[in-house]
């Protein structure tokens, strides 16, 4: 299953063995990258429907989304691998940027959001959707055996991310959108 499609709908679909895979693929890395580009342009276009994002936000958004994906990723690690890490937690920062940037794949359906009144429901759903991929997919890349230790070190690293792409966004004028 080692197809970009596949793996964006095995990540969709929580399946481990997808998570697993691209774990350990250390060429699936441009793959998390456009899983991730993917998903901030589908939400920007989302967006139009709302009455939201010009170009310039559209733009900015897509850029302020990869860097809460990267910083989301980092942060992820740091607090899994130095703060609540079990005894057979293994990872490097490249493992969680291809399990994270496949965990984005759910938001490719933001498209739907250009719909008139749409937007709000499918944004809601997609990023509760997006939180279940990430834990499932930091689970394995960081060998928890528990979904409570992954969901603790997700919602963390989300809130801290969260709060960058708030800041950057204040400081370039751009409305964001948390991956």
């Amino acid at each position: 299953m080692d197809t970009f499609a596949a793996r964006l709908v095995g990540a969709a679909k929580l399946d481990a063995r997808t998570f697993e895979e691209v774990e350990a693929d250390v060429t699936a890395t441009p793959q998390a990258l456009g899983a991730v580009v993917l998903s901030s342009l589908a939400g920007g276009i989302g967006a139009l429907g709302a009455g939201g994002l010009g170009s310039s936000g559209f733009i900015g958004g897509a850029l302020i989304s990869l860097i809460g994906w990267a910083a989301w990723a980092a942060l992820t690690y740091l607090i899994g691998t130095r703060l609540f890490p079990e005894p057979q937690t293994r990872a490097d920062v490249g493992e969680l940027l291809r399990t994270t940037g496949f965990a984005s794949a759910p938001g490719l359906l933001r498209l739907l959001g250009i719909v008139p009144g749409l937007y709000a429901p499918v944004y809601f759903a997609t990023s509760a959707w997006s939180l279940a991929a990430m834990v499932v997919g930091v689970r394995h890349a960081l060998d928890y055996s528990t979904t409570t230790r992954a969901v603790v070190v997700c919602v963390v690293g989300w809130l801290l991310s969260f709060a960058i792409v708030l800041l950057l966004g204040a400081f370039f004028g751009v409305v964001v959108q948390s991956s």
